[in-house]
């Protein structure tokens, strides 16, 4: 964090009600540069076609305009390019919006500066979008709260369509209580309204944000800490009689509870508050279940539901010295959509040089692992393991009619290009040190 932010941060912890109205003058062309280094080069062009690498050549040039029209309040940014991307287990595809290169720099610095007030304000129970909080910490705190904590019911919940449904008049309203800066807050209000081009045709957006920009990830975090977060630490939890437990990743959430009517009584509550700021929950991802380790002392001889958060499955389980344990696995849809894409992309690149297929392979394996390798999640990984052996053995196979690779000549190939073996990157231990921030 740098040295100015560091101080709004400072002043933002003092004084929880501090409205900052001047902010501004942080976002600087040394700011822009960083944010320009921090975007990866492969990053998708905007509709102007620039990629990074040419926004880095001509840096100077771009850079001083941008900054007097942001302090000037005539900067107007411009549409952001829409793509579609596949949903893991389903035929529609995801809507993202990709912003250009010089748009994304501003962002990102106008992200960090905001990000030394908001750090301040959000909740323990948020990770999605943080600094220093990942998907990991998130399974890791949810897991050691099951297994340690009175927890009998499982709320699993997800919002519908969240990026493209919430209240760009609630954003502004939240954005008040923290930033009163007009150069930010006009700015922010002219991205939500930025708009999208696809197939060359201009669309306004009137509601949501586009998905896929920096500052998207925040106004997120602060629509929901809002709307759910605090609600639920101020209100929801001192009325309930047992113990309560949440944890929100972006727009998907799960909470636990002790007894089964303060889980109904929630979830019928959930609702009219979600709707209340323009929400609804995708029903096909919310449920309730039983679960939890005195749930399974009670129904031992019946097997409990399982519930998915953040590409794992959570089922109950026990240890070997026959205690209860929280057991996590890749969700099987997660690993069925590996599985296809690492096909895709060998079927993609089978003309290509050995060496080049291992090494793009052993890349996206690695990346695999470290996702999901977790304590008790071996076998899982394994199998994705044996399942690209087998593949890139067929596809080897498939490059010509009389090259067909039986198993002693793969064998020979593996010995000098080694696919990298299933390795567990957070064990039991090392997840018990997430849980704790």
């Amino acid at each position: 964090m740098k040295t100015g932010v560091e101080k709004i941060a400072a002043k933002a912890r003092e004084d929880k009600k501090l409205v900052f109205t001047s902010l501004a003058h942080h976002i600087t062309q040394t700011s822009l540069w960083e944010s320009l280094n921090e975007i990866s080069p492969s990053t998708g062009e905007g509709i102007d076609g620039q990629d990074v690498n040419t926004a880095k050549e001509t840096f100077t040039n771009w850079s001083i305009p941008l900054l007097q029209e942001m302090h000037n309040r005539g900067y107007h940014p411009p549409p952001a390019r829409r793509v579609y991307i596949p949903k893991p287990g389903k035929d529609e595809k995801r809507p993202i919006s990709i912003p250009t290169v010089q748009d994304r720099c501003l962002q990102k610095a106008v992200a960090q500066v905001l990000n030394g007030i908001y750090e301040q304000d959000f909740l323990d129970c948020s990770y999605g979008g943080r600094p220093r909080r990942s998907a990991h910490h998130a399974v890791a705190n949810l897991s050691g709260v099951i297994g340690g904590k009175k927890v009998n019911w499982i709320l699993e919940a997800d919002i519908k369509n969240f990026f493209g449904s919430l209240d760009q008049g609630w954003v502004k309203q939240f954005l008040d209580h923290r930033v009163g800066d007009p150069r930010i807050t006009t700015l922010i209000k002219r991205w939500l309204k930025a708009g999208v081009v696809e197939n060359g045709k201009y669309t306004p957006t009137e509601t949501g944000t586009a998905q896929g920009g920096p500052i998207s990830v925040l106004i997120s975090n602060i629509y929901l800490h809002y709307v759910l977060d605090v609600w639920i630490d101020k209100v929801v939890k001192p009325r309930m009689k047992g113990f309560v437990h949440y944890v929100r990743y972006l727009d998907d959430f799960v909470l636990c509870f002790e007894y089964k009517s303060d889980a109904s009584r929630f979830r019928d509550v959930l609702n009219k508050r979600l709707e209340k700021f323009s929400l609804i929950l995708e029903l096909s991802k919310t449920k309730l279940i039983k679960f939890g380790r005195f749930a399974n002392k009670e129904d031992n001889a019946k097997k409990l539901e399982t519930f998915h958060f953040l590409g794992f499955t959570f089922y109950c389980t026990k240890n070997r010295r026959d205690n209860f344990k929280v057991g996590t696995k890749t969700e099987k849809k997660r690993l069925n959509r590996s599985c296809i894409k690492m096909k895709e992309i060998l079927q993609r690149i089978r003309h290509k040089p050995i060496r080049e297929q291992w090494k793009l392979i052993n890349v996206i394996l690695c990346g695999h692992y470290r996702y999901y390798g977790i304590g008790g999640n071996y076998p899982c990984i394994d199998k994705f393991y044996y399942f690209t052996l087998r593949y890139w053995r067929k596809v080897l196979s498939s490059r010509s009619q009389k090259g067909k690779v039986i198993w002693v000549k793969f064998n020979k190939i593996l010995k000098i290009f080694p696919l990298r073996q299933p390795k567990i990157y957070l064990p039991y231990q090392a997840m018990r040190n997430l849980a704790v921030l």
